[in-house]
Order: C-alpha cells, then structure tokens, then sequence
C-alpha cells in the first residue's frame, strides 16, 4: 500500500511539472488561459494532456505565416488608397451622429484588419433559416462563373443535400465551384459525401488540416465562418450553418432565430478576399491567383456602407474584438446585443460597465436552452453580472436565439459570424460586417424589439431561486471560460 500511495504522488508530482513547462512554455498565451489549462491538466493527470494535445497547443508559426502571407487578393490597391485618403482626412465617411468616432472606427478597421470601406452595397437583413436557403439556392442556379462556400458545421441532412445537389449541378454545366469546410464543422459527413461534386471538376477540401478530425492537432482552431460568394457579385455571410436544424426542423431545439446577411456591390469583393486568402492558405496544391473575372467591381448598388473585418488565431490583434469596444464606447443612448455565447473577456466587460455607469442603456438577449451546456452555464453566469450592473438581460423563449449582432443608437450595426466570447475573439477564424447604414441599423433595432416579445426578463428573483447545484455550475464553468 505504501508503495502505491508513493507511485501517486510521484505521479501527481510529474504531472505538475510537465503541465508548468508544457504550458509556459508558449509565452504568447494570455495569463486566464494558462491558469485555465494548468487547472484542466492537474486535475486530469495524463487525459489532460491528451486534451492539450488535441485542444490547446497553439497554432504553429509556420502555418501562421502561410495565412499571413496570402496577399489581399484584389484588394492591396483599395487598401492603399484608402490609407493615403485617411492620413490626408480626405476619406468620405458616412453620415454619423458621432462622424469623428465613426472615422476612427474606420480607421482602425483599414489599419489593423486592412478591411477597406466599401460603399453603395445593396444589403438584406435575414433572419429565417428558410428564406436565408431559398434565397441562395435561387442566387447560385443563377450562377455563371464561379461558386465559392465556406461553413463551419456542414450537415449531411436534407438541405445539405439540397445544396450539394445544387453545386452540382452548376459545376455540370462548367461552373467553377469550390466548397472549404471545416473539419470539426463538418465531422459528421461521410467521406463520400462530396465525390459527386468533385466527379464533376468542383473542388472540396478541409480548411487547415487532415478531414478526419480525430488527427487534426488544430481542433481548437476552427474555422467558424460562413461565407459564399457567387460570380463576385453576390455574397451571404452570417450566422447561419448548413442543417436541418437551422430551419428549425430539430424538435430539441425548435424554431432557429438566427441573422444572415446577402449583399450585392463592392462590398461582396472583400469576402471574395477573404475566401480565397483561406483557401489559398488550404490548399498549396491549387492556389488561386488574382483574376479580375473573380473581381467585378460594380456600380453602386444601394446605399449601404460596409467594412468585412476578419480575425482569427493567425493574428493578434483581434480586430473584432477591438471593433466591438469601439462601437460600444461611442454609444450616446443605447447598446443592443445578441448572442449565443456571452463570455467576454475584461477589456469588453469593462466596456460595457463604463457604458452602464455612463448612464448607456445596455440590453444583452441570449437563448433560453444550451446547445453547449457547459458554455451556457458560463454565459448565464456573465449575464447575471452584467445584470447587477445595471443591464436589461433577456431570455429569448421561442426556440434558439444564435443570431451574432450588435446595434448602437440605431446607427451603427455589426452583423456576422463572431459571438461575444473569448473562443470567437481569440481561437476560431470569423468574419464580421460592419455596418454604417441607419435604415438597416434601425431595422435591427425593430427585429430586437420584435424578439423582446418572445423573450422574458432575467431578475434577481429568479437568480435567487437557482439551486446551489446549478450555481456550482455557473461558478465551476466560468473557471474554464478562456479556454472554451
């Protein structure tokens, strides 16, 4: 007995010390996400290496650097323009309550993300699953040139299949489509799934590593966007997926509530960017080149002015993030936000503290039910602190609220992929727009009130009445945010 109570402090012993070095070791990592991982790898000894291995090792400088060094395919010359423009205060910014702010908005944009600023989009605000798909199905039969599609889950149900199918066809008829999922996104198709597709000369490939996710080390870092663009001029982004359960067809989950956006103008060439720097960075076998039949750029189309940010673990600075601070720290009346996942990290939780105690009506909405029980539990805990601050919470009760938004003063509106948790700043690859129109703004203010409807309030009362249990939960849960 002696002798195996000594092998297990050994054990325990070894274990400490390998988790310090193999976790300090990283030096770029945030001090919450070591204390996280230190705390995952003591308390599992062995499987918590296991789980590093798979989930916490940092994505690797060299394929950090082949992400960084895909050029901004047809965008480097915009990009230019509009810097010289902004350092001679010349750049024409749109009509704003607070416009110095909205420069500086943009101007952080151009300068951290080089996400440049389009104007005269025509921009549609989506937020069932049915008319987001029937919308695109309809755009991409229509489809003449190419097809190009990134989603993180990919299912292999009935609208997947309806929207394979329709990929199909067009690469038929001699349509180039190509097709980036993600891996984890996408673990549930079998590996056949797209061999029709590819029969017929499209092209679909993992985004960043091997289809079969049980040996992708990089699980941790997905890519979490969702975009499609057709011929260049006509492009979908937003926070609807690929499944059945986005039209609401999953009875656990009910009716989906989600936000998407289709776009038409110049704004859709940024994406197009985007796409293409990704795959490009995918797939080294068959690298895109500029070609301007992937850049039609397009007389005005309405009279939306847009910048698409991107971020992700290949870069530090966390434009999304960054641009969320600065859009609520310009608010004068009102901040609105939906969101799946609410576990901001300090910088964004003292943002919206300053605006409470500024006197800024903040209102937070969130859903009602988990589809990750264990976020939820940490996102009902960040929530109930924000309510003692002074923020209206909102239990949305009409199924599953997974729509990704933030509105300030019915002026300015950010509509994408990116929840307001420290995985979508930090870990997954997204991709945001940045809206500086007023009708659309205001618009999504309408469709928050509309939700409101659907929803109750988070009380006090209610937070008293929680078990010790669930409160452990909440508390046990929140340990482990930055590294969720």
């Amino acid at each position: 007995m002696n002798i195996i109570f000594t092998l297990f402090w050994i054990v325990i012993f070894l274990n400490s010390i390998l988790a310090l070095f193999t976790v300090f070791r990283e030096k770029e990592r945030d001090i919450a996400a070591i204390w996280a991982w230190l705390l995952v790898i003591t308390m599992l000894p062995g499987f918590g290496f296991v789980i590093y291995l798979f989930l916490g090792r940092k994505i690797s400088k060299e394929k950090t650097f082949d992400i960084q060094s895909q050029e901004r395919i047809g965008m480097s010359q915009l990009v230019e323009s509009q810097k010289k423009l902004i350092e001679s205060e010349n750049l024409d910014v749109p009509e704003s309550l607070y416009q110095d702010k909205t420069f500086e908005l943009i101007r952080l944009f151009l300068e951290s993300n080089q996400a440049v600023l389009t104007k005269g989009n025509k921009v549609k605000l989506i937020s069932d699953g049915k008319e987001k798909f029937d919308l695109m199905l309809e755009d991409i039969s229509q489809a003449k040139h190419h097809i190009h599609v990134t989603y993180y889950i990919f299912r292999g149900d009935k609208i997947g299949i309806k929207l394979v199918n329709a990929l199909e066809e067009k690469a038929k008829q001699g349509v180039q489509v190509k097709v980036l999922y993600d891996p984890v996104g996408a673990r549930v198709l079998g590996k056949h799934f797209f061999d029709r597709l590819r029969e017929y000369g499209g092209q679909a490939e993992p985004f960043l590593g091997s289809q079969f996710f049980l040996i992708n080390l990089r699980l941790n870092y997905r890519n979490h966007r969702k975009i499609v663009v057709i011929d260049g001029e006509i492009a979908y982004t937003g926070g609807f997926n690929v499944g059945d359960d986005y039209l609401g067809l999953y009875d656990e989950m009910g009716y989906w509530r989600d936000t998407h956006l289709r776009i038409e103008g110049n704004g859709v060439l940024t994406l197009q960017t985007r796409f293409l720097m990704d795959w490009n960075a995918s797939v080294k076998e068959a690298i895109v080149e500029y070609d301007e039949s992937y850049f039609p750029f397009s007389v005005l189309k309405g009279s939306t002015d847009m910048q698409i940010v991107s971020s992700g673990p290949d870069n530090e600075m966390q434009s999304i993030k960054k641009g969320f601070i600065k859009m609520i720290s310009m608010a004068k009346e009102s901040v609105l936000i939906q969101t799946p996942y609410f576990i901001p990290d300090e910088a964004l939780m003292e943002t919206l503290k300053i605006a409470l105690f500024s006197g800024i009506n903040v209102k937070l909405m969130i859903p009602n039910k988990p589809d990750h029980p264990f976020i939820y539990r940490a996102t009902l805990s960040y929530a109930e602190e924000l309510l003692h601050y002074g923020a209206e919470v909102f239990i949305y009760d009409n199924g599953f609220l997974h729509s990704k938004t933030i509105v300030i003063d019915g002026e300015l509106l950010s509509v994408g992929t990116a929840n307001f948790d420290i995985r979508s700043f930090k870990l997954n690859f997204e991709v945001n727009a940045f809206i500086y129109d007023r009708f659309l703004a205001k618009k999504q203010v309408q469709r928050f009130e509309e939700d409101m409807q659907y929803s109750y309030l988070l009380t006090q009362d209610i937070i008293d009445d929680y078990s010790k249990w669930e409160l452990f939960k909440q508390q046990f849960s929140r340990l482990f945010s930055p590294i969720l």
